[in-house]
């Protein structure tokens, strides 16, 4: 009976920490680290070129996904990943006061960086194990929620926290203290996982027995995603669907934090970490859980249009913040709040898109692959964003930007999806 209750725990004792968990790495190198390295004296050129190529683990996860989908089970994965990502913190943390910190700094974030890829290979793959289709979208909005409430978590109150620390420590000495927090939480999270993921009985290594059977199982997995119909759409779908947010989010530190003399908002630390964190963290949690529960209503054809239409509004909010550079922290959190809503919104539909996609035998390194495009699809533009944004200004820059609003649109017209795709079944 013990057993039978490992395999069917409700999900909302597993699924919420397993996201929060999977975003956090992701949240640290992509976005913590730009608003360190922001405040510690580095070009938003620097930034934008440098931090972009920690995408790069997400770009190719694909090609070590096979090991995590034939070799022992996701959730050994999961658990030996976080302890790995716990000690990729701390020593983030110990190395910040160094005088080489940048170089010593990306290196240790790029070993965080291809530690949270596996870690989203597994947990992607546990997800769709341990829950039926109908349960994952019923559940895909606290999903994408929670995944998105780490990321502005770090963006918010993490930033908050190392900007009160700022005013007492010192730069380099807050920020170590941030990183090494979360470290602590991160060795927690792998102790809490320890007992409380489930054990599907699906969760279980391939059966090979020799190097030439491993090859063909690996092999096999990409042969039969790139052999999938409308192969070609689904990958532009993949890498474009998100262009907008690949430069937005890698500039959005630097522009709150610039002076307003040239462009920016002016301001504090501690104040983006507001923006994000207290008024993001609530909008986001109310997008997500719309576009969940919409999908699990309606279906996912019935909103993807809709939704990849909504992804694109709140790039009107940031030309208006560019162009009137307001002084009040109310209004400003009240914009960051309504693209978080957005954000949270549309997204739901992108997340259950790849679901859809991987469906078949080989669905954890099929995910993988999703994921390795939609990452390959952030990091090419973001790493051009930030001298592209220097040499146009944020102004002209954000116009720029929401003219990608047209690729997006038409192929997004031309994906096909099931009709009832993703719509939950009344119980009978």
């Amino acid at each position: 009976m013990a057993e039978v209750s490992r395999i069917t725990r409700h999900p909302l004792r597993w699924v919420p920490t397993l996201y929060l968990a999977s975003g956090i790495p992701y949240a640290v190198v992509m976005f913590i680290s730009v608003i360190m390295y922001k405040k510690m004296g580095i070009s938003n050129t620097d930034i934008a070129l440098y931090t972009s190529w920690l995408y790069l683990p997400w770009v190719i996860k694909p090609l070590w996904s096979p090991l995590v989908d034939i070799l022992r089970t996701k959730r050994l994965w999961i658990i030996f990943m976080q302890f790995l990502i716990g000690v990729a913190l701390a020593s983030v943390a110990f190395t910040i006061p160094l005088d080489r910190f940048f170089q010593v700094t990306l290196a240790l974030l790029w070993l965080l960086a291809f530690s949270g890829a596996t870690q989203d290979i597994a947990a992607d793959g546990f997800y769709m194990l341990a829950l039926d289709q109908g349960t994952q979208a019923q559940y895909i909005g606290l999903r994408v929620t929670f995944y998105r409430i780490a990321m502005v978590t770090a963006q918010g109150l993490l930033v908050v926290l190392a900007g009160n620390l700022e005013k007492i420590t010192g730069i380099a000495l807050s920020w170590s203290i941030t990183f090494a927090f979360i470290a602590a939480l991160f060795f927690l999270l792998a102790l809490y996982h320890m007992f409380f993921l489930p054990r599907p009985a699906a969760d279980i290594s391939s059966d090979f027995h020799a190097a030439g059977g491993f090859l063909k199982e690996f092999l096999a997995t990409f042969f039969e995603f790139f052999t999938k119909k409308q192969t070609g759409i689904i990958v532009l779908f993949l890498l474009v669907f998100r262009i907008n947010e690949s430069q937005l989010v890698k500039l959005m530190a630097p522009f709150m934090l610039d002076s307003r003399e040239i462009g920016g908002l002016g301001l504090s630390t501690a104040d983006v970490g507001f923006a994000y964190g207290v008024v993001g963290i609530i909008s986001l949690l109310a997008g997500g859980i719309a576009g969940g529960i919409v999908i699990a209503k309606q279906g996912l054809r019935f909103w993807l249009l809709p939704m990849a239409l909504i992804m694109h509004i709140a790039d009107v909010v940031f030309i208006l913040l560019s162009y009137f550079q307001p002084e009040n922290l109310a209004l400003i959190s009240a914009a960051v709040g309504f693209e978080q809503f957005t954000y949270g919104f549309s997204n739901a539909a992108y997340t259950m898109f790849m679901i859809m996609v991987s469906e078949g035998a080989h669905k954890t390194a099929h995910y993988a692959i999703c994921t390795g495009l939609m990452a390959l699809g952030m990091m090419l533009p973001g790493m051009a964003s930030g001298a592209f944004q220097e040499m146009l200004g944020y102004r002209s820059f954000y116009l720029a930007v929401f003219l990608t609003i047209i690729p997006a649109l038409v192929i997004t017209l031309g994906v096909k999806v099931d009709t009832d795709y993703g719509r939950k079944k009344e119980a009978a």
